[in-house]
């Protein structure tokens, strides 16, 4: 699904000043979910590592670890499907196979794999909704943690199995564990499109309250 790039409009802006952030059409509610019980420190504590997240329009899950405490990058890219190079274009089909993802680059003396993990799972997106978030539809838009090591498949699996055991959502998790693959970095305009485009309407109503949340469920790490 192709989203408008159009501003909202000031009278709109106005409008939703006036309701809660949380009942913004097509923000995922907040969920308040405990620490990963399973989690690991890098075997290089003065290293960076990297994870790979998708879950829906990468705008918002770019948007909120660029606002996480210990996270040197995030950029929104392609990944998990088999054509080379996919353009926006190609993964929008449908058909390549691709999911819109963000490549996370942290610093895990200051953030642990486990608390992105946290993160994504509170605030950046609904695990629930299977191949759709919000009102993108589609594979592209599925939830799945890319994972590079047996350390961060085995954090992601057992997190998934707590949540899913202690039963802290309605639905069943549709998260895919899966290993990555190549990479491909977004074009140049889905880069911080957030910082770019504050006063755009997908922005003010499916992203904007992610990061709010995070501020709000997360202080010690938000920045």
């Amino acid at each position: 699904m192709f989203r408008s790039l159009a501003p909202v409009s000031a009278a709109l802006i106005l409008a939703v000043g006036a309701v809660s952030l949380t009942a913004r059409a097509g923000a995922p509610a907040a969920v308040t979910l405990p620490a990963p019980a399973t989690d690991f420190l890098a075997q290089r504590p003065a290293s960076l590592d990297t994870a790979v997240f998708a879950g829906g329009c990468f705008w918002g899950i770019e948007a909120v670890f660029e606002h996480t405490k210990g996270v040197r990058s995030a950029v929104s890219g392609y990944t998990g499907g088999t054509t080379t190079a996919p353009s926006y274009e190609d993964v929008s089909t449908g058909t390549s196979g691709h999911a819109e993802a963000v490549r996370v680059v942290y610093d895990p003396s200051v953030v642990t794999y486990g608390q992105l993990l946290q993160v994504f799972f509170s605030v950046a997106h609904d695990p629930t909704e299977l191949n759709r978030q919000g009102p993108d539809h589609g594979t592209q838009y599925r939830s799945a943690i890319f994972y590079r090591n047996k350390d961060q498949q085995r954090v992601a699996g057992s997190y998934v199995k707590q949540l899913a055991d202690a039963r802290v959502y309605r639905s069943p998790i549709v998260t895919q564990i899966v290993p990555l693959a190549t990479f491909y970095v977004a074009e140049n305009y889905h880069q911080d499109y957030m910082v770019h485009h504050p006063d755009q309407a997908y922005i003010v109503y499916n992203d904007a309250p992610k990061v709010e949340h995070l501020k709000q469920q997360f202080p010690a790490l938000y920045q």
